[in-house]
């Protein structure tokens, strides 16, 4: 059976459409007018394996937290969809993911339970290149709506590095491999919930 889900969701501040393949080839059709988040879901896509189309608006006026958050909100509910009841899927996946001075970690659980640890060591400096920018505080409130709708624990941590560009990515890298592992199927499980509760919700 197809892994697939999407959602459109509409508030008073954004406007996101995201639809998901679990069982994808990593491809990524992206609308949104952040641009460094335009390259980070660009990245998880392809590193997770995972088909992805986003079309994200918001109201970039006030700043870019709602945007970014709900982001996060929108992409957690497609991956919980997708999942159904979890039977048979690995649950847990783990990545340390190099990118040149730093070193990035990611743990998940698709238990159920949602739970952040998001250990970056970001500056809080904004990302500039040509005339834009991008609010690297919103990072954690993206990983926090993904959590919260995924229901899944989700450990971040940057081991050592120097450029908040490269920690960034390397979490958004080392998040979808983590969760590349978790959602794969494990032949041995043969559909079977795995926990001995015999439900993951």
């Amino acid at each position: 059976m197809a892994r697939t889900a999407e959602w459109n969701r509409k508030t008073g501040e954004t406007d996101i459409f995201i639809s998901l393949n679990l069982d994808g080839e990593g491809k990524a059709e992206i609308d949104c007018p952040i641009g460094f988040m335009t390259h980070m879901l660009t990245t998880f896509a392809r590193h997770g394996l995972f088909d992805l189309t986003v079309r994200a608006r918001g109201d970039l006026e006030v700043d870019q937290h709602h945007l970014v958050e709900d982001l996060g909100i929108v992409l957690g509910t497609v991956f919980s969809r997708a999942l159904g009841d979890k039977g048979g899927i690995r649950r847990v996946g783990s990545c340390l993911y190099p990118m040149d001075e730093t070193l990035a970690r990611a743990a998940v659980d698709l238990c159920g339970r949602p739970y952040l640890v998001f250990e970056g060591a970001l500056s809080g400096i904004p990302l500039v290149s040509g005339g834009a920018s991008f609010q690297t505080d919103t990072v954690t409130d993206f990983w926090q709506g993904f959590v919260s709708t995924a229901a899944c624990a989700l450990h971040l941590d940057i081991l050592r590095g120097r450029s908040d560009h490269h920690k960034i990515e390397a979490l958004f890298k080392a998040a979808a491999r983590a969760l590349r592992e978790a959602v794969t199927i494990d032949p041995r499980e043969q559909h079977r919930i795995p926990s001995t509760k015999g439900v993951l919700a």
